[in-house]
C-alpha cells in the first residue's frame, strides 16, 4: 500500500510535487534539499502508488528516542486514500509516538483514525505559510557593527532549552541535524556567545527563530531572517516559513520584510501518544 521511491524517482516526484504549491510546500520543500544535498538520509519518502500518487509522505526512520521527535511529512490530494494509509497500512505504528507536519484541512481525518484506534492525538500547532518570493525585493537592513555568525554543535543545549518544544531534551537529535546539515544564522556577542539564532528544518523551512529576552528591541531578529533567506535563496531552496497563529510578532516581522501568505491554506502538526516520548 506504501512505496519507497528510489533516487530517480524522487526527482520526479520533486517536479510533480512543484504543481501543487503551496498546498505541497513542505513535502516539496525536503525533496529540493534531498536531491541537492541528500543531508538528512534518515527520512524514508513513500507515496500510494506510482507514477500518479495521491499521498507522499517523507518519514524518519527511528534508531534512538531523539529521532523521534523528527516529524513525518505529509501532502496528499485525496482525502480516502489518506484515511485508508492512516487506518490499514503498517507505515504509521498507532501503539507509538509519532508526528506528522501537514494541511489544516486533514484534521477530522487524523482525529477520526485515531479515535478509532482509541489513542490519543493533539494537535500541537496550527500555522501560516509564509513565503518570500522574491528575494531582492528584501528591504535593506543595517547589520553594521553586529556579529552575524553560524550556529555550531556547541550551541546545540541553549537552542533546545528555549525553544518550545524542545523540553526535556527530547529535540537534541532534531536540533543537532539541523545545525550539521543545513543553513543556520546568529547573532553573537561580545564574548562569542549566540544571543539570536535562527535555523532550516530538513523541509527548507526557516524558524526556531529565538531572542534572549535582555537582547530583544536590537533589531536582531530581522537580520537574521533577511540573512538567512539570502543564503537559502543562493543555494537553490525555496525561502520560506512557518508561523504560528497566535504569533503576531512573528507574522508581522516576516510580513514587513516581504513573505506573503495564502489566505487559503493553513499547516498543522499532530502529535499521536504524545505523553511516550515526554515520560
Amino acid at each position: 500500500m506504501a512505496f519507497e521511491l528510489s533516487e530517480d524517482q524522487l526527482k520526479t516526484a520533486e517536479n510533480e510535487l512543484k504543481k501543487y504549491l503551496p498546498m505541497s510546500q513542505q513535502v516539496y520543500g525536503f525533496l529540493v534539499i534531498r536531491n541537492r544535498v541528500r543531508s538528512d538520509p534518515v527520512r524514508r519518502v513513500l507515496v500510494d502508488k506510482w507514477p500518479q500518487f495521491r499521498v507522499i509522505m517523507c518519514k524518519p526512520q527511528v534508531e534512538q528516542k531523539s529521532d523521534l521527535f523528527k516529524d513525518t511529512l505529509l501532502f496528499a490530494t485525496d482525502a480516502a486514500v489518506l484515511e485508508e494509509i492512516l487506518s490499514k497500512s503498517s507505515v504509521f505504528d498507532w501503539s507509538k509516538y509519532f508526528c506528522v507536519g501537514t494541511s489544516v484541512s486533514h484534521t477530522e481525518i487524523f482525529k477520526a483514525v485515531a479515535s478509532a484506534k482509541g489513542v490519543p492525538c493533539k494537535r500541537v500547532a496550527k500555522c501560516y505559510l509564509m513565503t518570500l518570493e522574491d528575494v531582492s525585493r528584501l528591504p535593506p537592513v543595517d547589520s553594521s557593527g553586529i556579529s552575524v555568525s553560524s550556529l555550531d554543535e556547541s550551541h546545540i543545549g541553549l537552542v533546545s532549552q528555549t525553544w518550545k518544544f524542545g523540553k526535556d531534551d527530547v529535540a537534541v537529535g532534531l536540533i543537532r541535524n539541523m545545525i550539521a546539515n543545513f543553513p543556520s544564522c546568529c547573532v553573537l556577542d561580545a564574548e562569542g556567545k549566540p544571543v539570536s539564532w535562527i535555523l532550516t528544518y530538513a523541509s527548507g523551512a526557516i524558524g526556531m527563530l529565538y531572542t534572549l529576552p535582555e537582547h530583544r528591541g536590537k533589531g536582531y531578529a530581522k537580520i537574521l531572517v533577511s540573512s538567512l533567506a539570502k543564503r537559502n535563496h543562493a543555494l537553490g531552496y525555496p525561502v520560506y516559513s512557518f508561523i504560528e497563529e497566535e504569533n503576531a510578532v512573528s507574522y508581522r516581522l516576516f510580513t514587513n520584510l516581504g513573505f506573503t501568505e495564502d489566505p487559503s491554506y493553513r499547516e498543522a502538526w499532530f502529535r499521536v501518544n504524545e505523553f511516550q516520548i515526554f515520560q
